[in-house]
């Protein structure tokens, strides 16, 4: 018996989004791991390296940072298999879930029972996304952008980017932790769009691919991205950090769906009304928990206090 084309039309796409938000999750999972892991190394590090190579030398001799990688590695592979079938908005949307899953991982290694605050940021995170994904109801774009668009894309995350460690360099000491992970969730957007137009690439062959320069913006921002977010691990307290670039990265990656990769989200009556407000959940979700013991550890001290 043969199912009808409209049916069997249904049931692809439904299979289809089913991969994206398994792919996304697992992603978000081992990306929750690789932040625990690389924060807790940077923190072994004496002061004076925030921004320097010497970080990254000091930290490739750390077992544990080395081990982090191959978690992170293992996460991208998952995220740019979600990225070729779904959205920027909704893969990066997704991926805020790492902080869910920070939860357990913490509570497991510090014999810590959830207070009331996580269940609360955990419920308005998970009621967040929800609400987000059925009244946005993100649409897949396209694969790719033209160079215009990567001309402005590039130069106004650039831009922000550039800011951002400015301000991480010369202002208050408080402000490097926020500052460099919010350009570290900016970055990490620009490399989740690359990726996206990477597999897009990749669909006409791997030769197509090679001979295009986005694979190759990609590896290189890819560098710029780990000594962005070590350092920011290193600036400080794991809560400074987290929460900018939990926060930045989806935000930035749905600006970049949106103006560059022509995707869409409702943005009338209700649907958007519910889109706004779970905006606004997710983002009190986040903050509530990067907040929790369970997720950022024991207090460890700021990159001034470390011993020199």
């Amino acid at each position: 018996m043969t199912m009808h084309p409209a049916l069997a039309a249904g049931h692809h796409v439904l299979a289809a989004r089913f991969g994206v938000v398994a792919l996304s999750l697992a992603a978000a999972f081992l990306y929750a791991v690789t932040s625990v892991l690389q924060h807790g190394a940077t923190q072994a590090v004496p002061s004076g390296r925030l921004l320097r190579p010497s970080l990254l030398a000091a930290l490739v001799r750390q077992p544990r940072w080395l081990a982090s990688h191959v978690v992170d590695a293992t996460a991208y592979v998952l995220q740019f298999l979600a990225l070729r079938a779904g959205s920027l908005v909704a893969v990066e949307t997704l991926l805020v879930t790492g902080l869910l899953f920070a939860l357990p991982l913490g509570a497991a290694a510090s014999h810590r029972r959830p207070q009331r605050l996580d269940w609360l940021s955990t419920g308005a995170i998970v009621a967040g996304l929800g609400i987000f994904l059925v009244a946005a109801r993100p649409v897949v774009g396209a694969g790719n952008t033209s160079r215009f668009g990567w001309v402005v894309t590039s130069v106004a995350v650039g831009v922000g980017i550039v800011g951002l460690v400015a301000v991480a360099e010369r202002g208050p000491g408080r402000w490097r932790a926020p500052a460099l992970g919010a350009a570290s969730g900016a970055l990490f957007a620009l490399t989740a769009a690359l990726a996206k137009a990477s597999g897009h690439l990749l669909d006409r062959g791997l030769g197509h691919a090679l001979g295009s320069w986005q694979p190759y913006a990609l590896a290189a921002l890819a560098i710029v991205g780990v000594v962005l977010s070590q350092s920011a691990f290193y600036a400080g307290p794991l809560q400074a950090s987290l929460p900018m670039l939990t926060i930045t990265e989806p935000l930035v990656a749905g600006a970049i769906g949106l103006a560059a990769f022509h995707e869409h989200v409702a943005t009338h009556g209700l649907r958007a009304v519910g889109g706004a407000a779970a905006v606004i959940m997710l983002v009190g979700g986040i903050v509530g928990l990067s907040r929790s013991p369970l997720v950022i550890g024991p207090d460890v001290p700021a990159e001034e206090s470390r011993p020199r």
